[in-house]
């Protein structure tokens, strides 16, 4: 054997390192040096038992050639046994994480309370970097960058703000005003009724926005008419008394609707303002969400391509460009912004608009001898009747609201007249609240992370409930033939635009007011034809069944038990309605387009009982694809076993961590004007 070179003390002092770290207590004079308090500072409480053998001391040359003299038998016998000790694992780095410099010096001033309890202080020279000890599963989430241009309570100036908030609104210019499109000429209104509709409907979001953001959640949510209340608005629209009606039959169903809106409205408000909501958020999760949005997509395929199909050339072509706007441009970027993927719905309507007018110049829908502005039913003869249909739903200058439509209006409440309320319809739109309640729910605490702030409390979760409620009342009042809740297409916006400050929706809000009162921009927006809107809508639906089976990230995807409940939702939300809608297709009544068949349910279906109005709750609660899937996935999610992180329950900020997180009581707590005189609702977060 080589002799070693000389030791110099080098190999001592890295034995005694090793030895205080791992606690270590030697055996043999002069190995290394530690103490009683070496091993008292090792973590015992999460020390782990492991077999350890000494070191060996590096050896000199004498020792080296007795040791080969006497074998190796003899040197086993001279070590001691193996020793079984504690070694403790190492501590958990710090989680770093970016704040800005106004968060950095509030955290110094008072420190930043965790759920052990303690208080940990930063260093006075953090600016760019916060080190602090993350616990618990909402920490880490809080911890994690953020890659938002601007955050919840920042504020980017007046100019950018405005031009953020347009963009934020343009983008969801489909789901905030398509609705009224296809609802208004069900209920047999005139272009002119479309018009105001749709100018009420831009006045609503902005109130609601503005209401949500000061007094809601306090995030930044579009509020707006959902697709939730769009499946029994139509069953209402579509009923047999309706039908029949030949005077005013837009404002006799619009007043039906705003009775059963406010109705179901001041039901929600009361489960948010009781705090009943804040226990119903145990039984609402992923699994649960995932379905039922998803439903509210899924529902409306009849309604997409048999419209569609009357225009194909124009249809197909509106639905491939926002696709290709959507998915294919969407990383291509234009001074810093992606304009294809944030506009790709406004975009894409305005270039096939411009080619579908063209069409119109050239005569592609020109017949001989018809004229497109007689209406079907006084067409006589039968070769003009086979394309009323096509004129009517591809031509763009089919529409004479911009002729009829005066410049300027003000939209007001009780502008159609004053509400009818019936128990019957006022059901109907209950199960759609509550609905429109779990859609929320998912909505708040997507949104809250991509924000980069702490899942809301469970009280400030029944405030944003409550607050919605107000918000449909409001709907209701002013007439605009759905709800207003939170938008499911805020997650993707947000997630798009990079732009989460509150100050950015309430300025867009303000614009939206103001551009509701000229009534020619509620005009422009009915004269799309209803071929690009069923496009459009199409491409909408799509995102919202989208959006809801992206819920299901928040739990084991893999699971058996998560996967067999979300697809047996889904499988029986389509497949129990046709079986209703078998017994409308075979009843005498009025002829109604096909799309439209799934609506007229309630009173053909096949429940027949002693009492009228629970034969249509339950005939139309059981033809509505969201309702079954919300209805299974709920069942069974709540009663077959699974562990909490197998379900994916939503992680709820406490009400305590939140007051004395100052970052979070920012974000969520009400103003100080306001919150003053609700200091004793200790159960909705304020």
């Amino acid at each position: 054997m080589e002799p070693l070179p000389p030791d110099h003390g080098y190999n001592s002092k890295i034995l005694r390192s090793w030895a205080r770290r791992t606690g270590y207590k030697s055996y043999v004079s002069g190995e290394c040096y530690t103490s009683s308090s070496d091993v008292e500072a090792s973590h015992p409480a999460h020390a782990t038992t492991q077999p350890l053998s000494p070191p060996q001391r590096p050896q000199s040359n004498h020792h080296a050639s007795v040791t080969s003299q006497k074998g190796a038998a003899k040197e086993n016998t001279d070590q001691r046994p193996v020793e079984f000790m504690k070694i403790p694992p190492p501590p958990p780095p710090p989680v770093a994480f970016p704040v800005d410099k106004k968060a950095s010096e509030a955290y110094q001033n008072a420190g930043s309370q965790h759920g052990n309890g303690e208080i940990y202080k930063l260093p006075r020279n953090a600016h760019s970097k916060v080190v602090v000890p993350s616990e618990t599963a909402d920490d880490v989430l809080l911890a994690k960058q953020s890659d938002m241009k601007f955050e919840i309570r920042e504020y980017p100036g007046l100019v950018p703000s405005i031009l953020h908030g347009l963009q934020h609104y343009l983008s969801m210019a489909g789901s905030i005003v398509l609705i009224p499109l296809v609802i208004v000429p069900a209920m047999g209104g005139t272009d002119e009724d479309t018009a105001h509709v749709v100018s009420t409907v831009l006045m609503v979001t902005g109130l609601a926005s503005l209401l949500h953001t000061f007094l809601g959640s306090r995030l930044p949510l579009i509020q707006g008419p959902s697709f939730v209340y769009l499946a029994p608005a139509l069953t209402i629209i579509n009923l047999t008394e309706f039908q029949r009606i030949g005077r005013d039959r837009f404002k006799r169903t619009m007043q039906e609707l705003q009775g059963a809106i406010i109705v179901a409205s001041t039901f929600q408000t009361f489960i948010g303002y009781s705090g009943l909501m804040s226990l119903l958020l145990r039984f609402i999760n992923p699994v649960v969400v995932t379905p039922t949005i998803a439903a509210v997509g899924l529902a409306f395929y009849t309604y997409g391509f048999p419209v569609i199909g009357s225009c194909v050339e124009i249809g197909i072509p509106q639905m491939l460009v926002v696709l290709a706007f959507a998915l294919y441009l969407r990383r291509i970027s234009v001074f810093g912004h992606r304009i294809f993927q944030i506009y790709a719905v406004p975009l894409g309507l305005t270039i096939v608009w411009a080619y579908a007018f063209l069409l119109t110049a050239g005569g592609a829908y020109n017949y001989s001898g018809c004229n497109p502005h007689i209406p079907s039913s006084n067409i006589v003869s039968k070769a003009c009747r086979k394309h009323s249909f096509t004129m009517s739903h591809c031509r763009t200058d089919i529409s004479s609201a911009l002729k009829t439509t005066a410049w300027f209006r003000f939209p007001y409440p009780l502008q159609w007249g004053k509400p009818t309320f019936q128990w019957r319809s006022a059901s109907i739109m209950m199960v759609a609240a509550a609905i429109a309640c779990v859609d929320s729910v998912g909505s708040y605490h997507a949104s809250s992370l991509l924000v980069a702030t702490r899942a809301p409390s469970p009280g400030i979760v029944s405030r944003a409930i409550g607050l919605e409620g107000l918000s449909s009342i409001l709907a209701g009042l002013f007439g605009i033939g759905t709800g207003a809740s939170t938008l499911t297409e805020n997650v993707h916006t947000i997630a798009v635009t990079k732009v989460g400050s509150r100050r950015v929706i309430q300025i867009g809000a303000c614009l939206l007011i103001f551009m509701s009162l000229f009534g020619k921009i509620g005009a422009l927006i009915a004269s799309i034809p209803p071929v690009m809107v069923a496009a459009l809508l199409t491409v909408m639906w799509t995102m919202v069944t989208a959006l809801g089976l992206s819920n299901l990230r928040y739990s084991e995807t893999g699971s058996s038990r998560n996967v067999i409940i979300v697809a047996l939702s889904l499988f029986l939300a389509l497949s129990i309605p046709v079986y209703f809608q078998h017994y409308a297709s075979s009843s005498k009544m009025i002829t109604l387009p096909n799309y439209f068949n799934p609506y007229t349910v309630a009173a053909h279906g096949p429940i027949r009982t002693n009492f009228e109005g629970l034969d249509f709750f339950l005939n139309t609660m059981l033809s509505m694809s969201m309702a079954i899937a919300f209805l299974i996935a709920f069942v069974l999610d709540n009663t077959v076993p699974g562990s909490r992180q197998e379900r994916g329950t939503y992680i709820w900020s406490k009400g305590a961590t939140v007051r004395n997180d100052i970052a979070a009581s920012k974000d969520y707590f009400l103003p100080k004007s306001v919150a003053r005189f609700f200091s004793w609702a200790k159960w909705v977060g304020v």
